[in-house]
C-alpha cells in the first residue's frame, strides 16, 4: 500500500493484530470501554457443574492461509555424487544472464524457463525498473544518481523475489546487463542480493548481431548504434573472468537454450568462482 508524502504511516504491527490474529482477538479489541472482556479481562460465561474443567482445544484456521518458508540466501548447488553430470532441467537453479542489449537475453530466458521440467520464474531486471512509471530514471538520457538509485532498487527486488521463489522450490533465470567494469552495479549486488549459488551465465553475440537485433526494437528498449557498439565493447571485458560465456552469434533461440543446459551442467558440478 503506498501513502502519500507527509501523511502519517501505520502503526507498527503488534502482537494479536494483522492477517495472522484470530478474529477473536481483533474483534475484542474493537469492543467499546465497559464492554465484556475490556481492557484485557477476558469474559467467559459460567462454566456448568456438569462441564469439562479444561479448554476446548482451539479451531482449526480455515481461512485457507498457507504458510510460506522464508526467502534465505541461495547456497551453491551440489555437485552430484554420481559421475553422470548433472541435469540442469530437472534442478532447482539461481542463473543470471548476463549480455549487451541485444543479446538475446530475454527471449533466451523465456525460452529456457519455459520448457523446464522444474517450475521456473523469469525475472528481468528491466521489467522490474519499468515498474516506476512518473519519475522514471532513463539511463538513456544519462547516467546519474537517480537512474543508478532506481537501478539498485530493482536489483534488490528481483534479488528479493528470487530468494522467495527458490525457498519455495521455483527456479529462476534472471537477465541483466551487468557491466565488467562497473563493480558498483555489477555482480557483487546480485551475489549479495541472490545468494553465493546465483550461477551466471554471459551471453556474448557478435556486434553484427547484436546490431540488427537492437534495429527490431521499439521505445526505450532500442538504443543507438553508437551505444549498442560501446556497451559491447565494454561486455567483452568478460573474457577471461572465469564466467561461461556463449558465443550465440549463429544460435537460435532453441539451441542458445540448450547450449546453456551444457554450461550449467558443467556449472553445477564445478560452480565458477566469482
Amino acid at each position: 500500500m503506498q501513502h502519500a508524502v507527509g501523511s502519517p504511516l501505520p502503526p507498527p504491527h503488534r502482537p494479536g493484530h494483522g492477517p495472522g490474529a484470530p478474529w477473536t482477538a481483533a474483534h475484542q479489541a474493537q469492543q467499546p470501554p465497559g464492554a465484556p472482556g475490556f481492557n484485557g479481562t477476558p469474559h467467559h460465561p459460567p462454566v456448568p457443574p456438569h462441564a469439562h474443567p479444561h479448554p476446548a482445544p482451539p479451531a482449526r484456521d480455515t481461512t485457507g492461509h498457507v504458510q510460506l518458508p522464508p526467502g534465505g540466501p541461495v547456497a551453491v548447488p551440489s555437485p552430484p555424487l554420481a559421475q553422470a553430470p548433472a541435469d540442469p532441467t530437472a534442478t532447482t537453479l539461481a542463473v543470471l544472464l548476463i549480455g549487451p542489449a541485444g543479446a538475446g537475453k530475454t527471449s533466451v530466458a523465456k525460452f529456457w524457463a519455459d520448457r523446464r521440467r522444474v517450475p521456473t520464474a523469469h525475472i528481468s531486471l528491466d521489467d522490474v525498473r519499468e515498474w516506476v512509471r512518473s519519475g522514471f530514471a532513463d539511463p538513456q538520457t544519462g547516467w546519474n544518481d537517480n537512474s543508478e538509485a532506481q537501478y539498485r532498487l530493482a536489483r534488490r527486488t528481483c534479488g528479493f523475489a528470487a530468494r522467495n521463489f527458490l525457498a519455495n522450490g521455483i527456479s529462476c533465470i534472471l537477465d541483466d546487463a551487468v557491466f565488467p567494469d562497473r563493480p558498483v552495479v555489477g555482480l557483487g549486488g546480485w551475489k549479495r542480493h541472490v545468494g553465493p549459488g546465483l550461477l551466471p551465465v554471459v551471453l556474448l553475440p557478435g556486434l553484427e548481431v547484436v546490431l540488427e537485433r537492437n534495429a527490431q526494437r521499439s521505445g526505450n528498449r532500442r538504443l543507438t548504434d553508437e551505444e549498442v557498439a560501446r556497451i559491447h565493447g565494454r561486455m567483452a571485458g568478460w573474457y577471461g573472468s572465469g564466467l561461461p560465456i556463449i558465443d550465440n552469434s549463429g544460435l537460435d533461440v532453441p539451441g542458445t537454450a540448450q547450449v546453456l543446459d551444457e554450461v550449467l551442467a558443467r556449472a553445477i558440478a564445478s560452480p565458477p568462482q566469482w
